[in-house]
């Protein structure tokens, strides 16, 4: 790599930040900081220049020329909005960072929410408006809370969450009428409020390839507990203990790349840093707005945790031919916390000038200005947010503690920090770090989702006439009329097991209900497909045979077949010492079942927005999620003899093998009598709702359902205090064994067909455009905050 001289442009933290850590490249021969502040003056390599404005490009060109710079670092997002990268463009000079058209995703909250809807990626719903009336109507109209935003650039303050409908118009008044952020505010997005926790990921991209920095999580308000005015930042830490590996795949997956796929696609590829601010919402990760330049405050927290070097990152993005994939991003595997300190007074009018003391910080702590500058040789503020202190440490609570001693190294009258940074890292560690997660107890959706993924073409090559040989529904068919038998039917065929709920039969002695159990995990997956159960197969394997006990699990299968109306015709009994230990024994079953074509289910071409969902109740746990909570009874200290702290009537044991609910009859009478009315099953099954409900539904939609339409069984309600809502939602049936999709105009009679039958009915949601396209949510649930205990 050739030697670098980097003109920067800034005078922020950021600025520093992105100096100190570029000075630290053997390849970087000299950076000149147009104007720079008081801490990049300081710097090995850097020069401070202030005979030039960072926004007159003709000048910055001539000293470009002038000081034979081949790199550029634009650090602010205004030289970037307004096109500086075309100008060094087109005299040659490599830019870290997008051309005008590219930055209007940063320039134009309008031009990014636009964006984001037409490439699928997930955000909130939202409204643009350039009219004020029309804005002040639609904030009337809507149902839920708002956030309402100024489309231009507003310096990091132009995004206002008001807490009421007054406070809402007055905001609209504020941005629209009174222009309190100039021409920022003559077009605004008002957008549906997103709960949750807020991300922000910082990726470094060459147009074609992404690579990442840690997410990081800012502190936008003055105040201690996030209250007051929005600043520009008041702290920041990463990695943050939310951006688990799933979820940063899942962001890479749904969101980043897609975004840089969708840019290039349309014209302005990104080149330099993207900014992805996000929410974590119990329904996934969704955009909450992009920068197209480094954060301020999170790149004075994630560059101290950068191994890698930032030149050599830089050049690799900045020039015609993407060559990202080649360099490395190395992180540091450490936390890193950063305190802002502002005048006082800030985000409000604040004075300017105040000396300042600043004192050398130990090794593993750094001081980056902002607001700062020298009169004479003499530091003073110059901003509102004037300076912070950095640490690096091996846990969080290290990094945030050694921050705090880096703020005692500054001294100004007035100065102002809060004193809660990382408050909500801390605060999860309180209240979920006794929650567990399925993964916790040994098994991974993701990894049994990525397991169908990887064997699908494998299966894919056994398709045969009559079987296409495609897997991830409810169970599998072959059309015989299609096989070389003319005029037969099509059998479905299930095979499932009980899973680690057999060790808690083993360890109460009772064998009978998990036989049921068996049955009911296939038989459920086939009617779902219309088929009717005739037949099923059982395997048994043990250590050693104990007749009593293989004896009652197989009579408890028989009861279980009797319910379906399906034959238990064969089985297999194995007896292997060497793979099973003690009164060990595992089983799993199979069921085939028998339907016409015209019966077939799901009927996904039927399907449209509207449909009414309608859910059955389960009863109790069923057979799925055993693991996890058999974890939650460890963690609570609980033996499966004691009274269950649910059910004042039976033991833990007793309680939890209750057998899973069969569905089969009263379902296939209600399909008989309504004819088409229902178009889907789902059986709520292994991946609770948010996995389940979607093997059902067409590309073009999702299911929303309401989570609080329903009556809750206390075993989950007692889950719930060990397990949060999301793992609830993906892991156990909630209290719905079973979800339909029916035509609205037919649901009525459904119900009153199902609770006719005895069962207990419920109307849960409905069927809704999948907004994103094949990208977006496949089950939107509301409410699901209720479930956090």
């Amino acid at each position: 790599m050739p030697s670098l001289r980097i003109l920067l442009i800034g005078s922020g933290g950021r600025e520093h930040a992105l100096a100190w850590k570029l000075s630290q490249s053997p390849s970087v021969e000299s950076i000149i900081a147009v104007p720079g502040n008081g801490g990049t003056a300081g710097l090995p390599k850097v020069t401070n220049n202030n005979t030039v404005s960072e926004n007159d490009f003709s000048a910055l060109v001539n000293l470009a020329k002038q000081e034979r710079i081949n790199l550029v670092v634009p650090g602010p997002e205004q030289p970037l909005v307004d096109g500086v990268e075309n100008v060094f463009r087109e005299v040659g000079i490599p830019v870290f960072g997008p051309s005008q058209d590219a930055a209007r995703m940063e320039g134009s909250k309008t031009f990014s929410k636009d964006f984001m809807k037409k490439h699928g990626i997930p955000t909130a719903a939202y409204e643009n408006f350039s009219d004020y009336e029309k804005a002040s109507a639609y904030i009337k109209k809507v149902g839920h809370n708002v956030v309402i935003k100024a489309t231009g650039l507003a310096a990091g303050k132009g995004v206002i969450i008001p807490e009421s409908q007054e406070e809402a118009q007055q905001a609209l008044k504020d941005i629209m009428l009174d222009k309190q952020f100039g021409n920022a505010g003559d077009e605004v997005v008002i957008e549906e409020f997103l709960t949750g926790d807020e991300l922000s990921i910082l990726s470094f991209c060459d147009g074609t390839t992404i690579k990442s920095l840690p997410a990081a999580q800012d502190h936008k308000r003055i105040g201690e507990g996030d209250t007051g005015l929005n600043t520009g930042g008041m702290g920041c830490y990463a990695p943050t203990k939310i951006a688990t590996a799933a979820l940063l795949a899942q962001v890479e997956r749904e969101i980043l790349q897609p975004t840089v796929d969708g840019m290039r696609k349309d014209g302005f590829p990104m080149k330099g840093c993207l900014f992805t601010g996000l929410m974590i919402t119990p329904n996934g990760p969704k955009v909450l707005e992009y920068n197209v330049r480094f954060g301020d405050p999170e790149t004075q927290t994630v560059l101290p945790l950068l191994k890698s070097d930032l030149a050599e990152i830089m050049v690799a993005c900045s020039g015609p031919v993407p060559l990202l994939k080649y360099v490395p991003v190395e992180i540091e595997q450490k936390f890193s916390a950063t305190v802002v300190v502002a005048a006082p007074g800030y985000p409000n009018s604040y004075p300017k000038n105040i000396p300042m003391q600043v004192s050398t910080p130990p090794a593993g702590t750094n001081i980056f200005h902002a607001g700062t500058k020298l009169s004479g040789d003499a530091l003073v503020s110059a901003g509102g947010r004037v300076i912070a202190a950095e640490a690096v440490g091996e846990t969080l609570r290290a990094a945030v503690d050694l921050a705090y001693e880096g703020v005692k190294l500054i001294q100004f009258d007035g100065m102002y920090y809060r004193k809660d940074i990382a408050h909500r890292a801390f605060r999860d560690e309180k209240s979920s770090s006794d929650k567990l997660t399925y993964a916790q107890s040994g098994v991974s959706i993701d990894a049994g989702n990525e397991l169908v993924d990887r064997i699908k073409a494998a299966v894919a090559t056994t398709r045969r006439p009559g079987a296409d040989a495609i897997i991830g529904g409810f169970g599998g068919e072959v059309d015989l009329s299609q096989a070389g038998y003319p005029s037969a039917p099509i059998i479905v065929g299930a095979i499932d097991g009980v899973g680690t709920k057999l060790i808690i039969a083993q360890k109460m002695n009772k064998h009978d209900t998990v036989g049921i159990d068996l049955v009911a995990m296939n038989v459920n997956d086939l009617v779902v497909q219309g088929a009717e159960p005739f037949m099923f197969l059982d395997y048994y394997g043990c250590s050693r045979l104990d007749v009593s006990v293989a004896a009652a699990f197989v009579e408890g299968v028989a009861q279980g077949c009797k319910d379906a109306g399906c034959a238990l015709v064969g089985g297999e009994t194995a007896e292997m010492p060497d793979l099973y230990t003690g009164d060990d024994y595992d089983a799993a079953g199979a069921a085939i079942g028998v339907m016409k074509a015209a019966q077939r289910l799901p009927r996904k071409e039927a399907m449209a927005e509207g449909d009414v969902l309608i859910a059955l109740a389960s009863s109790g746990v069923h057979s799925n999620g055993f693991s996890l909570v058999r974890k939650v009874v460890d963690k609570c200290g609980l033996s499966y003899t004691d009274k269950a702290p649910w059910d004042s009537s039976a033991s833990v044991g007793e309680s939890l093998l209750t057998p899973t609910r069969i569905y089969v009859k009263p379902l296939l009478k209600v399909l008989a009598q309504t004819g088409e009315a229902v178009k889907g099953m789902a059986h709520i099954t292994g991946g609770g709702l948010t996995e389940n409900v979607p093997r059902m539904l067409p590309k073009h939609l999702a299911a929303e359902i309401d989570v609080a339409t329903w009556e809750h069984p206390p075993v989950f309600k007692w889950l719930r205090e060990s397990v949060i809502p999301t793992e609830m939602a993906r892991t156990f049936n909630n209290g719905i064994g079973m979800v339909l999709a029916v035509a609205p105009e037919a649901a009525d009679a459904v119900v009153k067909g199902l609770e006719a039958e005895g069962e207990k009915v419920y109307t849960i949601g409905k069927l809704i455009n999948r907004e994103g396209g094949e990208k977006g949510e496949w089950c939107v649930l509301k409410n699901l905050e209720s479930w956090a205990a």
